[in-house]
């Protein structure tokens, strides 16, 4: 405690920019996670009101995904996922910066760890495709707990929060690595050695690190880097997400990915990480990141690649 208080300070002293922030998660670490989802309940409807690009953008993607919704429905899903992504944004404390104690404490329950246990006894790696739903944060820390666990790291845009996400993140052993070729080669190794890695199937790459494959009906730009390390490693894939019940804990589930993620060409595998996604989504749609623009490139785009501002789907 005083070792991981001490360091903090540290990092808050060396950049003060980001000690406000840093203070903020530090209070909200101590707060109980019943506490936290009040104050979500009450943020999420601030946000939806107030935020015209969050609020804009969420029901975008919600009519997309879900077309056959009113917009009433669509509304109140909005409220709600809204409120999930306030919870998690204000749980990153307790995830980060908590006593490991409470965080695992926290988690109640972990269905189908087993899928893990079974790969790695095999000698198989294991891809962790983690989707933006629950709290991720949560998942990263019960996987960095339990396993050699590596997983690409980009720092943020304020610069002077790297080393508190990056402690928060390594602090029980996860190994980041750079999105990059030798950030690559570190998740081969990683498998090589029968480990698992975490890998983000819903954001959505650079041109030329993708294609587009359905998500929900609608064709999504999607990162190929899956079959590459599947078709070199022999890796077994699922899906992970720490699904949160409100002011209670977490629920970590380990899905089977859809079979196609194994598949050598491109499209299919990216078709079936989306496939993946939906079902991860599928056990509750008010904790999938809406807000997040999974739309934003086109086929057409891609044809003439115009600046990413000129998409007006949102």
């Amino acid at each position: 405690m005083p070792k991981r208080r001490s360091l903090l300070k540290r990092i808050m002293r060396r950049f003060p920019q980001a000690s406000a922030i840093a203070r903020l998660w530090r209070l909200l670490a101590d707060w109980p996670l019943g506490r936290l989802w009040r104050c979500a309940k009450w943020l999420g409807p601030q946000v939806y009101r107030l935020s015209r690009r969050e609020r804009h953008v969420t029901n975008a993607n919600l009519k997309a995904a879900y077309p056959t919704l009113t917009g009433d429905e669509r509304k109140s899903l909005a409220h709600q996922s809204l409120r999930h992504s306030s919870a998690t944004m204000l749980e990153l404390g307790h995830a980060w910066m908590a006593e490991p104690e409470r965080v695992t404490n926290s988690i109640l329950v972990v269905h189908g760890r087993e899928k893990l246990d079974n790969a790695r006894a095999e000698g198989r790696g294991v891809i962790v495709l983690a989707p933006h739903f629950g709290n991720w944060e949560v998942l990263n820390f019960w996987l960095s707990s339990h396993f050699p666990f590596t997983a690409m790291y980009e720092p943020p845009k304020m610069p002077a929060l790297d080393p508190i996400i990056r402690h928060g993140r390594e602090r029980m052993g996860a190994a980041l690595v750079p999105t990059n070729p030798r950030g690559v080669a570190a998740l081969l190794k990683a498998l090589k050695r029968s480990e698992a890695i975490g890998i983000l199937p819903d954001q959505e790459p650079s041109w030329g690190s993708g294609v587009f494959a359905p998500f929900f009906g609608r064709d999504a730009y999607t990162a190929t880097l899956l079959p590459k390390l599947v078709a070199r490693t022999q890796a077994r894939v699922v899906t992970g997400v720490a699904l949160r019940v409100p002011g209670k804990g977490f629920e970590i589930h380990f899905l089977d990915a859809d079979e196609r993620v194994y598949h050598e060409d491109d499209v299919q595998s990216a078709t079936g990480v989306n496939v993946s996604v939906e079902a991860a989504i599928a056990l509750d749609p008010a904790q999938y990141q809406w807000e997040y623009k999974r739309y934003g490139k086109t086929p057409e785009e891609q044809q003439k690649l115009p600046n990413y501002r000129d998409y007006r789907l949102y």
